[in-house]
């Protein structure tokens, strides 16, 4: 709907436009929040890192499609007349299509359901589809039911609980630093400011859009080279060494583009341009599989069930205002000082790689319901272990009938006696 009223407002309606990204904003809103708990749930934990770098890729990948279509629309102006802007606009409608086709396919995650109802027999059937054998499902299982039974006695599932509870407000105070540092790198400016940046290098129009789809398409390779690390080298390697990469960048950016002549036509020298799409192109190969993807990697598992929507949610779209702010006064910034703009991204990214280094802990293969306990708070599996009064809390005994050896009915049973 909101492609349709972008694409096909009346001339000079401006209105109708704005109300249109207005609706996307919302949506997009949404899908921030959703997809990274959806794939951090179903995941299994040694390869939950791997998985969630797929999130991230498809923003590369959405980018890669807009930047090509501006492209090839460009070099056709005089034909396409206003459908050269009305066709980047319509591709918006690819991606919503494609999930809309599966998502009526895919399986709810066995936490909503054993949080929504004790509904175990769909959680089992749920975890079925995404666990390789009987055992791994019943012990996944048994380590849900324990954390939820845990979290319904003694956790607040409200916002005030973000706050509330030591260990839930020190992820808080964490994942709101690095979402909105993921925003302040320079990669989200560069994302949005692209072509200003490049018209102080290039007069080409044509050009400079072929360097942005260009960029778009190593962009989907760069994120690619997330999957087989990050559960290798773990996320706080990837944050501090993508920071220090980011920083050298900027630096050496900033110094080639002030430190070298400008030619007659404002523009600079082919040798000099070509470095610095190089060193662009570089700070993205740093960005995408570090501050990219890893963040939402890291900020999709380190919350307990109970705040999981609302932490990540707000985590989220700390992202969306730290880029907004940065997006106000950088074309400023940038038309008074020139690529010594850069230099602030370089500080900004050293000081990342320090907060990682001292306070951003390991959680690579850690399950999530035992996340708490790197923060300084309790084992939901093991102290719900002990209200359901099982005696091993991390393993269960497959019977016959391929279920686990705590009774459905019991456990809620159990569940409902909490709640009440």
């Amino acid at each position: 709907m909101a492609t349709f009223m972008q694409a096909f407002a009346p001339q000079g309606n401006i209105g109708c436009f704005i109300a249109g990204r207005v609706f996307i904003g919302i949506g997009q809103g949404l899908a921030l929040t959703a997809g990274p708990i959806y794939i951090g749930e179903l995941a299994p934990p040694h390869i939950r890192g791997k998985i969630m770098t797929f999130w991230q890729m498809f923003y590369s990948v959405g980018s890669f499609i807009a930047y090509w279509v501006s492209y090839a629309c460009g070099q056709h102006l005089d034909s396409l007349g206003e459908w050269d802007w009305k066709m980047v606009v319509i591709f918006q409608l690819l991606m919503p299509i494609l999930i809309l086709a599966q998502v009526f396919f895919i399986p709810e995650t066995p936490r909503w359901y054993i949080k929504h109802g004790a509904k175990f027999d769909k959680a089992r059937n749920s975890l079925r589809r995404v666990r390789e054998t009987e055992q791994d499902v019943e012990d996944e299982l048994l380590a849900i039911r324990e954390a939820v039974e845990f979290e319904n006695e003694a956790i607040s599932g409200s916002y005030a609980a973000l706050w509330k509870d030591r260990s839930v407000r020190k992820r808080m105070y964490l994942a709101l630093i690095i979402n909105a540092g993921q925003q302040i790198t320079g990669q989200g400016t560069l994302n949005t400011y692209s072509s200003i940046v490049y018209k102080k290098i290039f007069t080409s129009s044509s050009q400079i859009n072929l360097i942005n789809a260009l960029n778009a398409t190593f962009g989907i390779l760069f994120t690619l080279s997330c999957a087989p690390i990050v559960d290798r080298f773990g996320r706080k390697p990837l944050l501090i060494v993508g920071a220090i990469g980011m920083a050298i960048c900027m630096v050496i950016v900033a110094a080639v583009e002030t430190e070298t002549p400008t030619l007659p036509n404002k523009a600079k020298s082919e040798p000099v341009g070509i470095s610095i799409v190089f060193l662009l192109f570089l700070f993205a190969f740093f960005y995408k599989p570090s501050w990219g993807a890893t963040v939402w990697i890291w900020t999709s598992e380190v919350f307990s069930m109970n705040v999981r929507a609302q932490a990540v949610g707000m985590a989220s779209q700390t992202q969306n205002v730290a880029n907004a702010i940065v997006q106000q006064f950088f074309p400023t910034f940038l038309n008074n000082c020139g690529f010594y703009a850069f230099y602030m991204f370089a500080g900004i990214n050293v000081l990342l790689a320090l907060f990682v280094w001292w306070f951003i802990p390991e959680t690579k293969k850690v399950a999530l319901e035992e996340i708490d306990v790197l923060f300084g708070g309790s084992n939901h599996v093991e102290k719900g272990g002990d209200l359901l009064g099982v005696e091993d809390a991390h393993h269960t005994t497959v019977g016959a009938d391929r279920a686990g050896s705590i009774d459905n009915k019991a456990a809620a049973d159990h569940v409902q006696e909490v709640k009440v």
